[in-house]
């Protein structure tokens, strides 16, 4: 399981054909494979699946009748992988290099 605070990344950003319209109005801000995150916080959407919202990526919270509540629309989890450490420390390493 993830954790708040934890990169992850995007290994999935695809919308089934039948709702991209209605995704790209009502999630303007959407998520790109290959793109690492920081989680925020989760949903488990009432046991329907669960979900992750990202530091980088906020989107206006919507009314979602099969919820019955308001929340920001989440990023399913299935779409994301864990950003293993060595990943990370190598990612620093650069970010000092170029400092």
């Amino acid at each position: 399981m993830f954790k708040i605070g934890e990169r992850v990344l995007c290994i999935d950003d695809s919308m089934k054909p039948n709702t991209i319209e209605e995704l790209k109005k009502d999630v303007p801000n959407w998520v790109k494979k290959g793109t690492k995150y920081v989680i925020r916080g989760f949903t488990d959407n009432n046991g329907i699946v669960d979900g992750v919202w990202l530091e980088e990526i906020k989107n206006k919270p919507l009314f979602f009748k099969l919820i019955n509540r308001f929340q920001e629309p989440a990023f399913a989890l299935w779409r994301f992988s864990r950003v293993e450490p060595a990943e990370i420390q190598m990612e620093v390493e650069e970010l000092k290099e170029a400092a």
